[in-house]
C-alpha cells in the first residue's frame, strides 16, 4: 500500500525540495499549492488556494479518497514584509490564514486518520524569524504560533503513535530567496557575517531534517523545535 505524505507549498523551493526526498524514501507526496511543480512525476498534485477555507476542504476531501495519509507537512506560507508602522490589519489576516489556520485545518483533517492507524508525523515549518526579525511583525507572530501549536499538538497526539515537530529554516537560497538577495548586494554579504556557517541553506538541508522527524522510526521524538539555520539563531545576530 503507498505511503502518502501532504505536502502543502510542495511545488517549489522548500517544499519541493521535501517532497523530492519523501519520494526517495519511499513516499507519495501529495502536493497542495497555486502551482504545478515543475516534476509532473513528483506525485499527486492539486492546485488551490491554501488561504481559502472552502478551497482547502474540497482538497483534503480530493486527498483522503487517495489513500491513507500518514504523513503532513505544513510548509505553505507568505511573508508581507512591512515596518510596523506600515503593517496592514488586514494584511495580517491573509497571512494568518494561510501560514497557521491552513495548518490547523490540514492538521484536524488528516489526526482522525492517523489516530485510527496509531501513527503519524506531522512537521510544521516555522521561521529563525520567529525569534524576532525586522519587517516581520506579521510573520513573526504567524511563525511563533506554529511552535505553540507543535507542542499542544504534540501533547494531545503522542498517546496516538502521532509525533509532532517544527522546523526553523534560516535564510535559504530558494529562487525567491536569490531574487530578492543578489550574491553581489553588500547588503546580502554582509548577512553572511551573521551564520557562524559561513553560507545560507540550501532546500536539501530543510528536507533532510524533515526526513528525520517524518521517519517511522523517529517516534520518541516530538514537540521540538529545531532551527536550521547555520547557527544564527544562537549567534547575536539570530535574536
Amino acid at each position: 500500500m503507498a505511503e502518502y505524505a501532504l505536502v502543502t507549498g510542495g511545488s517549489q523551493g522548500i517544499g519541493l525540495a521535501i517532497c523530492r526526498r519523501l519520494k526517495t524514501d519511499g513516499h507519495t507526496p501529495i502536493i497542495f499549492d497555486r502551482v504545478a511543480p515543475e516534476d509532473p512525476n513528483i506525485g499527486e498534485f492539486c492546485q488551490v488556494d491554501l488561504s481559502d477555507l472552502d478551497a482547502t476542504k474540497k482538497a483534503l476531501d480530493w486527498a483522503l479518497t487517495l489513500g491513507s495519509i500518514s504523513r503532513l507537512v505544513n510548509n505553505v506560507g507568505v511573508v508581507m514584509p512591512a515596518l510596523l508602522e506600515d503593517t496592514r490589519l488586514e494584511d495580517f489576516d491573509k497571512l494568518m490564514a494561510l501560514n497557521l489556520r491552513c495548518a490547523i485545518q490540514c492538521t484536524q483533517a488528516l489526526a482522525p486518520g492517523m489516530r485510527e492507524r496509531q501513527m503519524g508525523r506531522i512537521v510544521n515549518i516555522s521561521s529563525r524569524a520567529a525569534l524576532g526579525k525586522v519587517l516581520r511583525t506579521n510573520y513573526s507572530a504567524s511563525k511563533a504560533g506554529l511552535i505553540g501549536v507543535t507542542r499542544t499538538w504534540a501533547l494531545e497526539m503522542a498517546p496516538d503513535g502521532i509525533t509532532v515537530n517544527c522546523i526553523g529554516p534560516g535564510p535559504v537560497a530558494t529562487e525567491l530567496y536569490k531574487k530578492a538577495n543578489p550574491a553581489d548586494d553588500p547588503r546580502t554579504i554582509a548577512s553572511l557575517s551573521t551564520i557562524p556557517a559561513g553560507r545560507v541553506g540550501n532546500p536539501e538541508d530543510i528536507a533532510q531534517t524533515a526526513a528525520f522527524f517524518l521517519h517511522e522510526d523517529s517516534g520518541f521524538v516530538t514537540g521540538q523545535m529545531l532551527y536550521v539555520c547555520g547557527g544564527s539563531s544562537i549567534s547575536r545576530a539570530g535574536v
